[in-house]
């Protein structure tokens, strides 16, 4: 697993909802999606305005893509004629749809997103993303045998093409600090994916280090400073959020889990588990579970 898959992975939780909305002029919507909830909307057609709780609104065209990840109050009105025409035709068509995040358990990454991500149509930027937005309108506009995995699959891909625009679109000069620069940099990126694709693995700084070919000492402090946490302590966090995940999602033994996550004995990793969420697995398991789909 590459690092923004895995994000993605482990905090999704449940299944994406979307529709494809007609919003006939004059027209004007207030909004408050539910604590971990990460609402989107794309602009198939016309244009309108998102007003958040708190700074400029944004005016929004064909082609626009606008991600929330964070919920909050919001509206969204229509254009500055206020659909003054009257005709009661379609004005603004949009693909609109919300994602399930785990609203108590964070990554970093999506953490440092903005409340508002508007990402504006331009000739030539981000065409995999526009891509992706034709064949989920198109699907949702005339849907066909398999619909629905076709839907849920492009949902998934929608979010990860949004994610990575996002981090695109993030100037990187000399010295910056947090992920886009953490996942722009080939050092710091390449020990990521190592934690990532083998968590259980007994890592070592200098490991880690030599992943991305740098000493020890500049390593170790061009991580803490991207990322915000040195790199053993990232490792351990995200060992125990995959524990996490695998405790919400599965049935398996917690000695099972344990060792996905490299700890040699259930004792050990129940201490750690409890260090880090003050309750043990077991109980975490048990609160968490989601209801089996159907």
């Amino acid at each position: 697993m590459d690092v923004l898959s895995d994000v993605i992975t482990v905090m999704r939780t449940g299944d994406p909802s979307s529709a494809r909305v007609e919003r006939v002029s004059p027209w004007r919507q207030r909004l408050s999606p539910a604590p971990g909830t990460a609402a989107f909307e794309v602009v198939l057609a016309g244009s309108y305005r998102m007003i958040p709780a708190a700074g400029d609104p944004v005016a929004l065209g064909a082609g626009d893509v606008l991600f929330l990840p964070h919920g909050g109050h919001y509206e969204l009105a229509d254009s500055v004629r206020e659909g003054a025409d009257g005709t009661g035709s379609p004005t603004t068509v949009v693909l609109c749809g919300a994602y399930r995040l785990d609203a108590d358990r964070g990554h970093p990454l999506l953490d440092e997103l903005p409340d508002v991500v508007h990402l504006p149509a331009r000739l030539g930027r981000h065409p995999r993303l526009r891509a992706v937005v034709d064949l989920l309108g198109a699907e949702l506009e005339s849907p066909g045998p398999g619909s629905n995995a076709v839907v849920s699959a492009l949902l998934e891909t929608l979010l990860l093409y949004v994610l990575r625009a996002w981090l695109e679109d993030q100037p990187v000069c000399a010295g910056p600090t947090g992920w886009a620069a953490a996942l722009a940099d080939p050092v710091i990126r390449a020990a990521l994916d190592a934690i990532h694709h083998d968590p259980a693995r007994p890592w070592t700084v200098r490991e880690l280090a030599t992943c991305g070919g740098a000493s020890r000492a500049a390593f170790a402090r061009r991580f803490t400073a991207l990322v915000g946490r040195p790199p053993l302590t990232y490792l351990t966090w995200w060992r125990l959020t995959t524990a996490a995940r695998l405790l919400r999602d599965s049935d398996a033994p917690l000695s099972v889990v344990a060792a996905q996550v490299g700890y040699g004995s259930e004792y050990a990793f129940a201490n750690a588990f409890r260090r880090e969420f003050t309750i043990a697995p077991g109980r975490y398991r048990h609160g968490k579970r989601l209801p089996r789909q159907t």
